[in-house]
């Protein structure tokens, strides 16, 4: 592919480069050959951009130039993501049931399925056209799915959930899932709670590996539009979660939690439960979230506070011996 197909294709400005360069293929910047194209999104990697051994780069705008051909787009990393789609096509799965698939005769299935070895769909569910089911996916009874529909191997739903359209599952997600309640009786034993609310996905949410959206003892558990679940996060039942939010790896949001639209909790953040975390809020990783969290803020931290706040504070936790010496010197 030449270069300047490149850039029409992602809407870029070449610089400093022969339009008629031939790419075949993407890479990190610091792993990138003649023959690439690699990006910068972060300036930590400034340095590696002056020294990468790629045939192109993608930029900002605003980035100084380099010696390598340039693609400037206001969005780097986007524009790349884009490209790695120029050259890698992601299998396709033709319309058909295995022979091994057990499907409910009250089912509903929408045009064009891809139906998986050994997927179990049980009855009363109601699945979009274009769905893909891979081995061993289960759905259990009167579930809901709209269109598009993607579940890898292993992803499971649970009874009466809702998924909207362009849903995706990856490997061993479980939606669903019993929420963890029990109440103690009289005599100090553990009495479950009946979990009976449904997990609802809206449009455009993805599930990634072996993450768990628990339902809801009463009413339910809400992923809003567009938001990402990373590897092995774990929603706690009734929680909710607003549009466009990322809840990164390990993520765990303890029941009733409610997250704003365009939150960002980084890898092994900690939400208590019954709290709320604004709209546009970011917890950097491994914080641990008491309490609310107002719209816009960035904590950091256990308990979380500001991170401008935390940040001062972890500064001065590694002279706290000579601090601490200097006082019982002025006590002495």
């Amino acid at each position: 592919m030449r270069l300047r197909e490149i850039a029409s294709a992602l809407g870029a400005r070449l610089e400093n480069g022969s339009p008629e360069t031939i790419v075949t293929g993407v890479a990190g910047i610091e792993h990138a050959s003649p023959g690439q194209v690699t990006f910068l999104a972060n300036r930590r990697y400034a340095a590696a951009a002056r020294k990468t051994q790629a045939s192109a780069i993608i930029l900002s705008e605003d980035f100084p130039a380099v010696s390598t051909a340039m693609l400037r787009t206001p969005e780097p990393y986007w524009a790349f993501a884009r490209c790695v789609e120029l050259f890698y096509e992601a299998p396709r799965y033709p319309p058909g049931v295995h022979p091994t698939a057990v499907i409910h005769p009250s089912a509903k299935i929408g045009a064009n399925p891809h139906i998986g070895p050994y997927v179990v769909i049980d009855e009363g569910v109601e699945i979009g056209k274009h769905a893909v089911l891979l081995a061993h996916v289960v759905i259990y009874r009167d579930v809901k799915i709209g269109d598009h529909f993607f579940a890898h191997a292993h992803a499971a739903v649970r009874e009466h959930c809702r998924l909207g359209n362009h849903v995706t599952l990856q490997n061993g997600a479980i939606i669903g899932s019993d929420g963890f309640g029990f109440a103690k009786d009289k005599a100090g034993h553990w009495y479950k709670i009946l979990q009976s609310g449904p997990a609802v996905l809206e449009d455009d949410v993805e599930v990634q590996a072996n993450a768990c959206v628990d339902r809801a003892s009463v009413g339910e558990t809400h992923i809003a539009r567009g938001s990402k679940i990373d590897n092995l996060v774990q929603v706690g039942h009734g929680s909710s979660v607003g549009e466009d939010s990322l809840l990164c790896a390990q993520v765990g949001l303890a029941g009733s939690t409610a997250v704003g639209d365009r939150v960002i909790l980084a890898g092994q953040v900690g939400v208590a439960g019954h709290c709320k975390v604004g709209n546009g809020a970011m917890a950097t990783a491994q914080s641990g979230i008491p309490s609310d969290v107002p719209a816009g803020q960035i904590v950091s931290g256990y308990p979380a506070i500001e991170n401008k706040l935390w940040l001062k504070c972890a500064a001065i936790f590694a002279r706290l011996p000579e601090i601490a010496k200097a006082v019982r010197a002025g006590k002495d």
